[in-house]
Order: C-alpha cells, then sequence, then structure tokens
C-alpha cells in the first residue's frame, strides 16, 4: 500500500481524515521503511496517525509512552530477577557457568516495547510518544533502532528486528531534538487541521453529527483558537465538544447560544482561558460562525 490516495482512503475509513501532506509522508514511510517524526503542538491527532495504521494494517500497536527519566530497562527489557533466583536456588550445587547461561536465556527475558517491536513476526506499528520528554541520553540509545532495526543487549548480543516495524515518533517540541535522531527519520509537522478538515473529522467520528453542524463546529473552534489562550484546544477537544453538543440535542449552534457558552468546558481546560471566554466573546465568536 503504498499510493498516496488510497493511503488517505484507508485512514480515512478508519477515522482518521489526513491530509495530502501527511498521507505523502506515510507513502514515503512505508516505501522507504523509515520512521516517521511526527511534530507539532499537542493535540492536534500526532498519537492517533499511529492507531490508524495500525488499524489498516490489522496489525499490533505498540506504544512507548516517554517521560523524563525513562530509560532502557522500561523501554528495552528487564532480566526476571525472581524467576532467575528462583532457578539459582533449584541448580545449586551445577556449574556456575551452565547456570549462568541459562538464567541470562531469553527464557528469562522480559519484553518491553522497544524489544517486543521487533521480535514481532508481522511488523507492528511502533509508537514512540512524546519523545520530546525523554533525556538526551535515551534518545542517543534509540539510534541503533532506529537505523538499523536492531537492539544489543550485552548477554545475549544483537537482536535484529525479525520484520521491520512501521515506527512513528511524535514530539510536542518541549525541547530541541538531536541532530542524529533527526537524520535517521522523515519529518512531518501537524497543524491544526483547516475548517474543512475539522469539520470531516467531526463527522467521521461524531455518530449524529451532520454536515451543517459540524462545519459550524469547527468554525466556532477556529475562531476559539484565534484568542490569547494559554491552552489552545486539540482535535481531541473539538471531538469532545462536538458529542456533547449531540448529545444535548444541538442541531444548529445559532438556536442554542446559552448551551454553546456553557458547553465550551469541553474546549478551555485552564481558569485562565475560560475566564477569558467570556459569554460576550462567546456571542461574537458565534456571530460570526455562518
Amino acid at each position: 500500500m503504498k499510493d498516496r490516495k488510497e493511503i488517505a482512503e484507508r485512514l480515512a475509513a478508519s477515522g482518521y481524515i489526513a491530509d495530502a501532506e501527511l498521507a505523502t509522508a506515510i507513502s514515503l514511510m512505508l516505501m522507504l521503511k523509515r520512521p516517521l517524526l511526527l511534530e507539532g503542538e499537542a493535540g492536534v491527532g500526532k498519537t492517533e496517525v499511529a492507531k490508524a495504521l495500525a488499524s489498516v494494517h490489522t496489525t499490533e500497536l505498540i506504544r512507548l509512552q516517554c517521560y523524563e527519566g525513562l530509560d532502557q530497562s522500561a523501554a528495552l527489557y528487564e532480566w526476571n530477577y525472581q524467576r532467575q533466583l528462583l532457578s539459582i536456588q533449584a541448580h545449586r550445587g551445577d556449574d556456575p557457568d551452565a547456570v549462568e547461561d541459562q538464567i541470562f536465556s531469553q527464557k528469562y527475558l522480559l519484553e518491553r516495547p522497544l524489544l517486543a517491536a521487533i521480535r514481532r513476526d508481522r511488523p507492528p506499528v511502533l509508537l514512540i510518544d512524546e519523545i520530546d520528554r525523554a533525556d538526551d541520553e535515551f534518545e542517543a540509545f534509540l539510534l541503533e533502532l532506529l537505523s538499523d532495526f536492531q537492539v544489543s543487549i550485552p548477554e545475549l548480543g544483537t537482536i535484529k528486528a525479525t520484520a521491520i516495524p512501521h515506527v512513528v515518533l511524535t514530539s510536542n517540541g518541549t525541547r530541541e531534538l538531536s541532530d542524529a535522531l533527526r537524520r535517521r527519520c522523515l519529518y512531518h509537522y501537524v497543524d491544526y487541521p483547516d475548517v474543512d478538515r475539522e469539520a470531516r473529522i467531526i463527522m467521521a467520528r461524531i455518530d449524529g453529527a451532520g454536515a451543517s453542524l459540524a462545519l459550524q463546529i469547527a468554525r466556532m473552534v477556529e475562531g476559539v483558537r484565534k484568542e490569547e489562550l494559554r491552552k489552545v484546544p486539540g482535535v481531541a477537544e473539538t471531538l469532545d465538544w462536538a458529542a456533547a453538543l449531540v448529545g444535548l440535542g444541538v442541531r444548529d449552534l445559532h438556536d442554542a447560544p446559552e448551551t454553546v457558552h456553557e458547553t465550551l468546558m469541553c474546549l478551555l481546560k485552564t481558569h485562565e482561558d475560560k475566564s477569558r471566554v467570556t459569554r460576550e466573546v462567546s456571542e461574537r465568536l458565534l456571530g460570526k460562525v455562518a
């Protein structure tokens, strides 16, 4: 599946509406078997790309959530120390070298996401989420996997990928990533969707959201995003708001200005932002919605 149009259609069938540039990036990722780095603001749908890819390929999604202090043992593998200790006790008196070889075999290995991703018979989708939250040292550790699809375990040697996974990395841009990491990846910046695409996303994900209401919601959200907010609402917030409006029986925003204002809590996630988008502001923004 390498045709950009086909990829866009199959992503749409799984509920993800991709623009032409993103569809092209995914097409090249699949053709070249290279990791794809998706960068952009929080909430624009980067993580959903990996989920949609796993759905399109009917394959496993393996997710590594990054955080400050993430180390190799949490990302790659750990030894099952309890089982190793029991085995040592059971073979007390045996040849020490033979016991050591046994307890450091794959039988006692606990897979973590990175190791799991390269040991699957079918290529999974490996999502390395929010890589910018991890430390520089962990980023450097990833380079072997991203370039050669292999990892090194001192006790076992080098383990190469059985099938090359589809690797998606996401970054919210909270820190600058290294040139070495960027060189190993294809790159695409994911921005907030335009009004038409966001309306299509709403219709694809929210049952009962017709074309007219979805377009109104998308236009209203576009207006909210242009306000001076501390946290700009992402696509996930848009979908929450759309689901709330549909659930409350709203079919036209202009017929329910009170409900529109009261439910903006779905979009606004800080006290400062809720205070800024007053009733007068919501009425002004609603007045610009056709």
